[in-house]
Formats: C-alpha cells, sequence, structure tokens
C-alpha cells in the first residue's frame, strides 16, 4: 500500500511536470511570422468600423506664389500658378476668393493650371492638412485677363466643393462639377491624369453635373477639367484625385509622394516544426526520470527508509 500511496504522489508530480515543460515548449516555439496577404477590402459583413482623428494644429508656414507674377497681364487661357510649399499638404488655388484649382505639394512646390476671369484676378494660394485645416494664405498676386472673344463678358466658370477625392482601383470615383455662366449648350473634357484617353461629355446648361472615373492602380493624379461653351470661350479647374493603395513606380502625372494607403494586411502562421524536434527528447527525458524514480523508491524500502 505504500508502493501504490508514493507511485500516485509521483505521477501526479510527474503530470505536473509534463504539463509544465509542455507550456515551456509553448514558450520555445516562434509565436509567429507575418507574411503579405491580399488586401482585405472594407467594410466586411458581420463587421463593426471605427473611425476617429486626432485634433491637431493646422500648418503654420504658408504657399507661396512665384509664377505669375504681380502686375501680369494674359490674353490665353489656361494660366500656369506655382510656388513654393510645405511638403505633403494639399494647395488650393483662389482666385479673387473663388476656389480655382488644387495640386498636392510635392518635394517643396506646386504647379496649377487654372483660368481667370475676365478684368483683374486677385490669386491666392491656402495649404490644408489631411484634417482640411488651412494654412495662412499665400501673398496675394494681381493679374489680369483681357479676354479676346467676342461676346463673352459672362465667361464660363468651373468649381467643386472637393478639390480632392479618392476611390479603391476598380471602383468608380464619382466627383460633381459646377458650371456657371457662358452660353450652353458646353463641351466638356476630362483628363484623369492616368495616361487614358479624356473623356468627353455635353452639357445643355449651368449647373452642377458629376465626372466619373475608375483608375486602374493606386496613385495620385492630375484630373484637368476643360469646358468651352458655344461662344468658344472657355474654363479650366485642376483636382487631385487618388487612387487608394500603396504606390508603384510612377513617372509623369502620378505623384511619387508615398503610400496612398495600404495595400495588404499581415497574417499569423504558426511555426510546429521545432515541436516535433523537442517532442522526441522530452518523452525520453519523463521515462528517464520514472526509472529514476522506480528505482530510488525499492532501495528505500530494501534499506528500511519510509519512502517519502
Amino acid at each position: 500500500m505504500l508502493i501504490n500511496t508514493y507511485t500516485i504522489c509521483k505521477m501526479k508530480k510527474i503530470n505536473q511536470l509534463v504539463v509544465g515543460s509542455m507550456l515551456s515548449l509553448c514558450l520555445l516555439l516562434p509565436s509567429h511570422v507575418t507574411a503579405q496577404a491580399p488586401p482585405v477590402e472594407n467594410p466586411q459583413d458581420g463587421s463593426i468600423g471605427m473611425q476617429g482623428t486626432i485634433p491637431s494644429d493646422p500648418p503654420s508656414v504658408a504657399a507661396t506664389i512665384t509664377t505669375p507674377t504681380n502686375g501680369q497681364g494674359f490674353n490665353q487661357l489656361p494660366v500656369t500658378v506655382s510656388g513654393l510649399c510645405p511638403n505633403g499638404l494639399l494647395v488650393k488655388l483662389f482666385k479673387n476668393n473663388v476656389f480655382s484649382g488644387s495640386a498636392n505639394c510635392v518635394n517643396g512646390s506646386y504647379s496649377i493650371q487654372t483660368d481667370l476671369f475676365s478684368g483683374q484676378n486677385d490669386l491666392v494660394a491656402i495649404v490644408f492638412d489631411s484634417l482640411d485645416q488651412a494654412g495662412p494664405p499665400s501673398n496675394t498676386v494681381t493679374v489680369t485677363y483681357n479676354d479676346a472673344v467676342p461676346g463673352s463678358a459672362s465667361r464660363p466658370t468651373l468649381t467643386s466643393n472637393f478639390a480632392k477625392r479618392g476611390a479603391n482601383p476598380g471602383q468608380a470615383l464619382t466627383w460633381p462639377i459646377i458650371l456657371a455662366n457662358g452660353v450652353g449648350p458646353y463641351a466638356v473634357s476630362v483628363d484623369w491624369g492616368d495616361g487614358t484617353e479624356p473623356d468627353l461629355l455635353s452639357q445643355a446648361f449651368p449647373g452642377t453635373f458629376e465626372i466619373s472615373h475608375t483608375y486602374a492602380s493606386p496613385g495620385v493624379y492630375n484630373i484637368i477639367v476643360k469646358v468651352t461653351d458655344a461662344n468658344g470661350a472657355s474654363a479650366f479647374l485642376q483636382l487631385v484625385g487618388v487612387g487608394n493603395g500603396a504606390l508603384a513606380q510612377t513617372d509623369g502625372n502620378p505623384e511619387s509622394e508615398g503610400p496612398a494607403g495600404l495595400a495588404g494586411t499581415t497574417q499569423t502562421t504558426i511555426l510546429w516544426q521545432p515541436a516535433a524536434l523537442l517532442l522526441p527528447f522530452i518523452m525520453t527525458t519523463f521515462w528517464l526520470g520514472k526509472k529514476y524514480e522506480l528505482k530510488m523508491l525499492r532501495h528505500k524500502i530494501e534499506q528500511g527508509e519510509r519512502p517519502f
């Protein structure tokens, strides 16, 4: 009975040793490795999404307008407005306080094609961060446009409530454009900046109309919208379109300014190979330990000692 009791006690200790050793084995295993997985489209069925913004100070450094120069006159459109800016911010151009184009600040500079009102135009560029917080206004540059088109006292104008919009590659990017003034019908041309043929549309009357395009790959693109009215007067509007995702090697219009999004996620893979190598060693150790304990038990009994 004494041997059986001792054996039971030792088996409990051995079971505890087995559990502890297996836990140690888990600690010895590499916990995970990361591998690139295909992009996951969100939202997913049965999922709950949360998003938020972290407050930060608005931009403190203003853009500058270096071209054109103050007092310059023009008789052809479009006009290129360019200058310096804090890298990575969105630059919005205003003429007489009306939004007239946008561009991303890349490598510390920007360039925007725009039209002008007949007569005097006060040009101001303002930088915006990702929270759409405005920085200080740039220097004001006053230029003049001498309209050479007969009967175009009221030229067509283009603007939008959105200076920058994006969509996932393969999904339609839709953009509302506001057309005012001029004489209908209007011919509309939209160059989406990705090397595809421009879209050609017809608009009968002034008002808000939509343009739509699907980007095949991630990137940041300069969009040029041009409208010509029945009198031959034209209006131009430059915008920033984004194909969401990690940017590949680009040239031309797509701007290499860093990731526009995340191309994919990582997944965890457990490594079982080390367990297959260590398990025979652990089992052998258990067997030798049990054999040694039984040998010591018999020795103590032969010497008349209490086994525990």
